[in-house]
């Protein structure tokens, strides 16, 4: 499943993350987005997700969403 498809208020595992891009797999990396690390979904928005990582919180794209998977 992947996180556009998740549930708000939940946290969940990131299994992969498959942007299909280096540039923006190593930016997401860089912000604490890899595999084994825990992700919340804090809630969806009409053009992507806000999303708490490592004690931060990102408004996520919906392409960048179905990149990551849980």
């Amino acid at each position: 499943m992947t996180l556009a498809k998740a549930e708000p208020g939940r946290e969940y595992i990131i299994k992969k993350v498959a942007a299909g891009d280096r540039e923006l797999e190593a930016f997401l990396f860089s912000l604490g987005c890899y595999s084994g690390e825990p992700i919340t979904l804090i809630s969806h928005l009409r053009g992507g997700s806000v999303v708490s990582l490592k004690e931060s919180r990102y408004n996520i794209d919906s392409q960048l969403a179905e990149a990551i998977y849980i």
